[in-house]
């Protein structure tokens, strides 16, 4: 409570370590997202939502020093003292982080240009039931996104599975959703015929499938 401001300055003073990361080959990615709250929202609902990317497990497993990059990409910038102190400071201005360590298991193309600070995303949380349902969102559902991609009616999706977790991390969730919608756009539009017998049976086995929660949508703060 009342730190958001001295996060946000962690963050982009971190940014250029990332920065520094993705120079070197250590990540191949790495962006902060606000959550927008809800009504509904729980004590415990994040705030903040941050995407470290990696070429493979064995990169990410390696890790990089923090420490040591903050030094390489402040050198010239800031006191070393002063670069310490930020250091010093990381976690002292959140409550709580769970961390998710994901893989990719389907995507579409990214359409519409590279994203930029102030776009917006959703994402959606759920947990399978049974063992086919990858093969329903990757190959039902999947199609459909690309034809409205194809229409100029989304930019963006993508499903990507939890292998492992924080103990304080959440276990009912098991996938995650990526969604890049178009502003004012209904990708489904013209797309799917919701009364069709074909598409209520698929549905009603994606359903038995799967548990789906709420999306949430996410803004860009920063990324590299």
């Amino acid at each position: 409570e009342g730190a958001e401001q001295d996060y946000l300055k962690l963050e982009a003073f971190w940014s250029e370590i990332h920065k520094e990361a993705i120079k070197q080959g250590s990540q191949n990615g790495w962006s902060v997202w606000k959550r927008t709250p809800k009504e509904t929202d729980e004590a415990s609902a994040p705030e903040y939502i941050i995407f470290d990317g990696f070429e493979s497990e064995e990169k990410m497993n390696a890790g990089y020093n923090g420490a040591e990059l903050a030094f390489q990409a402040y050198k010239g910038k800031m006191s070393r003292r002063s670069i310490q102190r930020m250091l010093d400071q990381t976690g002292s201005e959140s409550k709580e982080r769970r961390t998710y360590q994901l893989k990719g298991d389907a995507a579409t193309i990214l359409a519409g240009g590279d994203i930029k600070k102030g776009d917006k995303m959703s994402v959606n949380f759920m947990n399978k039931k049974t063992d086919d349902f990858e093969n329903y969102e990757s190959k039902f559902w999947k199609p459909y996104i690309e034809k409205a991609i194809l229409k100029g009616q989304h930019r963006y999706w993508r499903l990507a599975r939890v292998y492992e977790r924080a103990e304080n991390a959440y276990e009912g969730i098991t996938h995650f959703f990526f969604n890049r919608p178009v502003e004012g756009s209904n990708w489904w539009d013209g797309i799917i015929d919701q009364d069709s017998f074909k598409f209520q049976k698929l549905q009603e086995g994606l359903n038995a499938a799967s548990q789906h929660a709420d999306a949430i949508t996410l803004e860009l703060i920063s990324r590299h």
